[in-house]
């Protein structure tokens, strides 16, 4: 089956490259092809891009590509992600033998790993050993790396309205989860400076969970106060982590009252 790698990007020039060149090494690449969706980047991003769209987040990059891809299969990577040589061949696995629809990686590393904050991001979600997946995640997901290209046609993509939750929003549609493929590995950068930390943190601050309703709303609002950060931790650079990683997500919840786009 042929493959369909989508990209989407939004000013991430200086990560794309790698991505591309590990994605040029893999051992399935005479039957794949790389779609790159440029989101509306300002940098150099777009002229690496195949197709190209205003900003409006990345599930509807995604969709954009999906449309144009001439693949059986698809797979949904991000421009800060290199992958093992065998990723995709391994990814896919389940899929060619009729196991399942779509799969997921549970063998997702932090490529980054030198980077004080990159490490704080992994501290702040509870994850060790550079591991971006627990160690004890189930064999299943609502995120799907890589889906049947007829099924993901079949329910519309994904939702563009649910901001960061939007790669959720598959598994929701199709009334199924993904299924882990063993051996499938690959690298994933956290975000690197305070800079980057300020504006992934806004990004997940758009999570449909967290403000799904005016008591979620509210709730978050109290629950990510960097005030309480203070109290709580005794590494100072952790510490400024913390309080510009709550800011940024307190600063999401509180402009989604006042309507503020779901894109990145």
């Amino acid at each position: 089956m042929k493959v369909s790698v989508i990209i989407p990007v939004y000013n991430e020039e200086k990560y794309l490259a790698g991505c591309l060149e590990s994605l040029k090494k893999q051992t399935v690449v005479k039957d794949m092809e790389v779609i790159v969706v440029d989101d509306g980047s300002t940098d150099g991003s777009k002229a690496l891009a195949t197709l190209h769209q205003g900003h409006q987040g990345p599930g509807a990059a995604r969709n954009l590509g999906a449309k144009n891809a001439r693949g059986e299969i698809l797979v949904f990577a991000d421009a800060d992600m290199e992958f093992d040589p065998d990723f995709i061949e391994k990814l896919i696995a389940p899929i060619l033998v009729g196991k399942t629809i779509g799969t997921f990686s549970k063998e997702e590393y932090l490529l980054n790993k030198d980077n004080v904050w990159a490490r704080y991001w992994n501290l702040n979600l509870g994850r060790q050993d550079n591991l971006m997946v627990p160690r004890d995640h189930p064999d299943t997901a609502p995120v799907f790396r890589a889906i049947l290209a007829a099924k993901f046609i079949e329910v519309g993509g994904f939702d563009t309205t649910v901001g960061y939750t939007d790669d959720w929003s598959l598994s929701r549609k199709l009334g199924v989860k993904s299924v882990a493929a063993p051996g499938a590995k690959f690298y994933h950068r956290n975000p690197e400076t305070l800079a980057e930390v300020w504006r992934q943190s806004r990004w997940f601050g758009k999570n449909e969970f967290l403000t799904k309703n005016l008591v979620r709303r509210i709730y978050n609002l109290f629950r990510y106060c960097p005030v309480w950060a203070i109290f709580k931790i005794y590494d100072p650079r952790f510490l400024l982590f913390k309080v510009v990683y709550n800011s940024a997500v307190v600063t999401s919840v509180l402009l989604s009252f006042f309507g503020e786009t779901k894109s990145k």
